[in-house]
């Protein structure tokens, strides 16, 4: 009887569904029959056109000399095609002058017209249906006449037909499956869904006597229905096009996080304290980590956890090492964390910067690995670890783990703060796994890493080596299509998160005007007003294509030698890690490159390159933008190169050209740079010409489709996503939890 019932239960839906199928086959055929016609004349129009003008010339050239015979036999040539039909030549009095034997009589030299006027239609006649097209014929520019092509369609209502056929075929067969699953499924669920109903009755379920809800469930069916909120609105979220800003990332917090303590953790802190000749000075570092997630924490009001590498940081933080910064307007902690020389040495110096950094740029340069220095890593690690747990007021915080200095955090964390949810976003490239293999402790960082939540890079890409990574070193299971790795008993999804900038830029409001910024810059270079300026701006870096950039200058003013006097490249460097021997040797070279360029070209006080080795306030880094006509990006390799995204952003004025490498995390959003390969010497100089002579207009639809873009995905659109979807995995995993908690409490405990 049960049996019985379920397949009634069955037909009754099986009955609509087969309707439906029925109707949508009834609309979608016509609509096919219609598209595939549309295709086939589109197709026919482009036959004719490339016949037509196969043949204007020698036909034109017949014509004129009256050769009626080769007119025909060329005819006859043509449509031995077995999709053209006939062809027949008419004159300007609008009289058919050459024709093929099948040409239609009927059709003369007037073929009917489609709605848009041209002589082109598809027409019926007993011989079948016929598309019928028009071209004129020129002798130089006088038109002489015109050809008129007729090809036979017949084969489209066989194609046609045969697709009806297809379609038909397809919907029944469709109709019967899902009809046999459905009987299938009803009858193998019928007797749950009657228990189920009998349990609901009996007030056994979700829904208790007089139809209150269960106390112990109601919390259960919350969650459920904020975790579908949830996703709801983080698909909204991602789909929109409202520019991200402070007060809709701090609506994140707000709603999807329900103000969960964050918390960042980074080796490089925000604001150092300097002592100098007349004081304490504030200084903002030149670092790209920091231009991103500083305006981030200023929206969320969280604490930095960073180290404290500023002569006069220990003067300038209270008892328990922290500081409200920025200090104008605080918003935000700071807490600094201090290390011992060894320490700094053995874990930043060495295994951080001689170590894991080239070995991910795979930037020429032999990576060091020492064990004091992983045994010094390892040890800072913790230290941060341990003040991590102790900067936390929850057993859940939302904690962001920033870049290569802290590999091992999220383990360590995660062993001390299992509920909390960790963000680790590695800023540099990921090398493939054959690179990545010649790090000795390479499990130990794989395994540190997948201690987090999230684990973001900038590109599919760099993401896509770090799971051929752990495949190949480590005993996961490895979910490609939900980018999941399970380790441990931890899931860490790994997912491209392209870093930015933030918009409006900081300096929006009170920046100078681009001509005024101009004025000023060539003032301090000391350069005449009509001057074509290029700009570079970087760390002292071998990672950052400096070498390249200058002898690309240099190769601009061999081939171009107007250019000697005319153009002047400033070339801001800011020293970083000058205690390594070998960006020692870097800087050296960089500064012998200058001078032998700046000897060769240079005359009368001029100089070609103007290079700046020292630290510049970001408010004049963005006067050198805006003055500037090109900026120079030739990274060797970088995750993303904030440098780009912050000149596009100075220039309000649509003005302005980047030169970008193409080995940069940034090229794969900013099309309408130019894009270069560094290790090319002349095609990097062939761009900067380019640049350098573009047209304004080409400039302007250039910038305002980049500034579109780096507004559009900001800095705060990129913690949003981060933050979205860690909320939304937090809010799983309570539901989760409390799934488990009602299924133990509804279970009898053995007696």
């Amino acid at each position: 009887m049960g049996r019985l019932r379920s397949i009634r239960l069955s037909l009754r839906f099986i009955a609509p569904l087969t309707i439906t199928l029925a109707l949508l086959a009834y609309g979608l055929v016509p609509l096919v029959d219609r598209l595939t016609l549309r295709w086939w004349v589109t197709d026919l129009d482009t036959r004719s056109q490339l016949i037509a003008n196969t043949m204007q010339d020698q036909l034109a050239d017949l014509v004129t000399q009256g050769a009626g015979p080769k007119i025909n036999s060329l005819f006859m040539r043509a449509i031995q095609d077995e999709r053209l039909y006939a062809l027949a030549y008419c004159d300007e009095t609008g009289k058919v002058r050459y024709e093929t034997p099948t040409y239609p009589s009927s059709l003369g030299c007037r073929p009917p017209a489609d709605p848009s006027g041209e002589a082109r239609s598809v027409v019926r006649l007993r011989q079948g249906s016929l598309h019928v097209v028009q071209r004129p014929v020129f002798q130089g520019t006088e038109r002489i006449g015109s050809l008129i092509l007729v090809h036979d369609m017949s084969f489209v209502e066989r194609r046609s037909a045969d697709t009806r056929r297809y379609l038909i075929g397809m919907f029944v067969v469709l109709g019967v499956v899902i009809s046999l699953v459905t009987v299938f499924i009803a009858h193998l669920s019928w007797r749950g869904w009657v228990n189920g109903v009998r349990a609901l009755l009996r007030g056994e379920g979700i829904v208790q006597p007089f139809g209150k809800t269960s106390d112990d469930v109601h919390p259960l069916a919350s969650d459920l229905r904020a975790l579908l909120r949830d996703l709801d609105m983080t698909r909204r979220s991602r789909d929109q096009t409202a520019t991200w800003s402070p007060e809709m990332l701090r609506g994140v917090l707000r709603e999807h996080l329900f103000g969960d303590e964050v918390l960042v953790v980074s080796n490089r802190e925000p604001f150092i304290h300097v002592r100098t000749d007349k004081g304490i000075e504030l200084q903002r570092p030149a670092s790209g980590l920091v231009t991103a997630l500083e305006p981030v924490m200023r929206a969320c009001s969280g604490t930095w956890i960073a180290h404290g590498s500023g002569s006069a940081d220990h003067e300038t933080v209270d008892r328990h090492d922290r500081v409200r910064v920025p200090p104008d307007k605080p918003t935000y902690t700071l807490r600094r964390v201090w290390l011992s020389p060894e320490e700094e040495k053995g874990y930043y110096a060495g295994f951080a910067n001689e170590g894991l950094w080239p070995l991910c740029h795979i930037a020429h340069v032999r990576p060091v690995f020492r064990t004091a220095d992983w045994e010094q890593y390892v040890r800072v690690n913790r230290r941060f670890a341990d003040v991590v747990c102790a900067e936390a007021r929850t057993e859940d915080p939302v904690i962001l783990v920033q870049d290569y200095h802290f590999a091992l955090l999220p383990r360590m964390i995660r062993e001390r703060l299992p509920g909390a949810t960790i963000i680790t976003f590695w800023h540099i490239p990921w090398p493939n796994p054959e690179s990545f293999g010649i790090c000795p402790w390479r499990e130990e960082l794989i395994a540190g890493l997948l201690g987090s939540t999230i684990l973001g890079f900038h590109t599919r890409f760099h993401c896509q080596n770090f799971v051929e990574t752990v495949d190949r070193f480590m005993e996961a299971r490895i979910e490609r299509e939900s980018s999941t790795i399970s380790y441990g008993g931890d899931l860490t999804r790994v997912e491209p998160y392209p870093i930015s900038i933030q918009w409006p830029p900081e300096w929006a409001d009170d920046q100078l005007p681009v001509a005024l910024c101009r004025a000023k810059v060539l003032r301090v270079e000391q350069l005449a007003d009509d001057v074509l300026l290029g700009v570079g701006v970087d760390r002292m870096d071998y990672t950052k294509g400096i070498v390249e950039r200058f002898l690309a200058v240099e190769r601009l003013l061999e081939q171009h030698p107007d250019f000697v006097g005319r153009f002047v490249f400033v070339q801001i460097a800011a020293p970083s890690r000058s205690a390594l021997e070998e960006y020692q040797h870097f800087e050296a070279r960089v500064r012998t490159l200058a001078a032998r360029i700046n000897a060769r070209f240079g005359r009368n006080g001029y100089e070609p390159i103007h290079l700046k080795v020292e630290h510049h306030a970001p408010q004049i880094v963005n006067e050198y933008y805006r003055a500037a006509n090109v900026c120079v990006v030739t990274s060797l390799h970088d995750g993303m190169n904030l440098v780009a995204k912050e000149f596009i952003a100075s220039r309000d004025d649509e003005q302005g050209v980047l030169v970008l490498s193409q080995f940069t995390g940034a090229a794969r959003e900013l099309h309408d740079a130019l894009l270069v390969n560094p290790y090319h010497g002349e095609q990097c100089a062939e761009e900067l010409y380019r640049a350098l002579t573009m047209p304004a207009d080409e400039q302007r639809v250039r910038m305002r489709s980049m500034r579109r873009l780096v507004q559009e995905f900001n800095v705060y659109r990129w913690a949003g996503a981060m933050l979205l979807d860690a909320a939304r995995l937090r809010q799983r995993r309570r539901v989760s939890q409390r799934i488990v908690e009602h299924q133990r409490e509804a279970t009898p405990l053995p007696e």
